[in-house]
């Protein structure tokens, strides 16, 4: 339903009801007697989504906001950029009964606020509305069934975390934390134990959302791998082992968020399309097309666009004799060209099937010095320490997130002086 209505309030019906009141109340001796309230105005009140292929300004003329006074409600609605605003959105109308033009517009700028103009005598003008969130602590622990997101998904109710928030949080395992130490797809296996301490945030208005993950324990092959989060200055989270050790390495472990593994790197495999028998020197990632093709590593991008059987393709150079390729990809991320330096986690592309491919994957490959090598058995190597000036303060938060995870042993933290 695009539209909904209500009536907030009816000044002859209140007018009713205090009147009653006060005359009841006036019956008995010694009760107070308050000043009736009188209400002389009442309010319609609409939400509007914006469609598909449908600009703001049709929105706003669809109430009655037009010409002079649509621009003085944009200008009003500061912080919203009307040629950005995505299909979906949702507008509300706050309109007096019997007139045409409303009173007043609100639309849900960010999951912090909503912006809100409304008319006076003077015109138009703009707020904004905070919305308070509010961070809670959780843990959950579990031993590993069909899949970590299977285990996590029954662990966590609805009432905790969505379905969409709880895919957030095993990715931000599978990926931003061990996603250099641990390959999820081959590692993992049932009976492996896990322990993971989570922030979750719920709002003002009732809606929830997955936060970080605060410290995590995972068992794999009998190793315990161990992660405590460490905020910087500017918020960003940064994670280390149970040594101090950061858990980032120089290439990220896989370049999509995918939904298994299609292809193995072989030096013989019969090909899908070709039906042959050829090497295959890559790996394929599974994923829905359009889904974000993240760079493994910093590098420069050396070959973007068509090559033959790759379809639409992004070659990165990077040091010491190291090539990445990303291959079928849909189409290339905005600003991708060959020459243009590219980061860790940067999206350079979309999933697609271009080139010779018989379903929407990214064929991932590892060069070595111009030799293609199995990306899922390279070595990572190891990562920095935490900042010396900081030591102190990991050490005094690791106990206090060892206590969280149930663990009751700890360890020095490594230093390298």
């Amino acid at each position: 339903m695009r539209r909904a209505t209500r009536l907030l309030l009816g000044a002859g019906l209140v007018g009713a009801l205090v009147l009653g009141w006060r005359a009841a109340a006036s019956a008995a001796d010694g009760v107070p007697v308050a000043a009736p309230i009188v209400v002389t105005r009442s309010f319609h009140e609409v939400a509007d989504t914006l469609r598909r292929n449908e600009t703001v300004s049709e929105l706003l003329t669809r109430h009655d906001i037009a010409g002079r006074e649509m621009l003085d409600v944009l200008d009003a609605l500061d912080g919203l950029n009307p040629r950005r605003v995505p299909a979906g959105r949702v507008f509300e109308f706050t309109t007096a009964v019997g007139e045409t033009v409303p009173e007043r517009v609100r639309v849900r700028l960010s999951a912090e606020a909503f912006l809100r103009a409304e008319r006076d005598s003077s015109g138009w003008h703009g707020t904004t509305d905070p919305i308070g969130w509010t961070v809670h602590t959780a843990r959950i622990a579990g031993s590993v069934q069909s899949s970590l997101y299977e285990t996590v998904d029954n662990l966590i109710p609805d009432s905790v975390l969505n379905s969409q928030s709880r895919q957030s949080l095993v990715w931000a395992l599978a990926e931003d934390i061990f996603g250099w130490q641990i390959d999820f797809t081959r590692d993992l296996r049932p009976g492996d134990e896990f322990t993971v301490v989570y922030e979750f945030l719920t709002s003002s208005l009732g809606e929830m959302r997955f936060g970080r993950v605060l410290a995590a324990d995972i068992h794999t092959a009998g190793v315990e791998n161990t992660a405590y989060v460490l905020s910087d200055d500017q918020g960003r989270n940064a994670y280390y082992d149970d040594r101090g050790m950061s858990l980032r390495r120089a290439f990220a472990m896989y370049p999509v968020r995918f939904r298994r593994i299609s292809s193995n790197f072989s030096r013989a495999r019969l090909h899908p399309v070709l039906g042959v028998n050829r090497p295959h020197l890559g790996t394929d990632y599974a994923a829905n097309i359009g889904t974000p093709i993240e760079a493994t590593a910093d590098g420069t991008v050396i070959r973007a666009g068509r090559w033959g059987g790759y379809g639409i393709m992004v070659a990165i150079r990077h040091p010491r004799g190291i090539e990445t390729r990303y291959a079928h990809m849909s189409r290339l991320a905005r600003g991708i060209h060959a020459g243009v330096r590219v980061q860790q986690g940067q999206v350079i592309g979309y999933v697609g099937m271009t080139g010779l491919a018989n379903g929407p994957h990214v064929h991932y490959e590892f060069l070595k010095n111009g030799k293609q090598v199995n990306s899922r058995r390279v070595d990572l190597g190891d990562g920095t320490p935490v900042p010396a000036s900081r030591r102190d303060e990991f050490e005094a938060q690791r106990a206090a997130y060892d206590r969280l995870l149930g663990r009751d042993h700890g360890g020095a933290i490594a230093r390298s002086d």
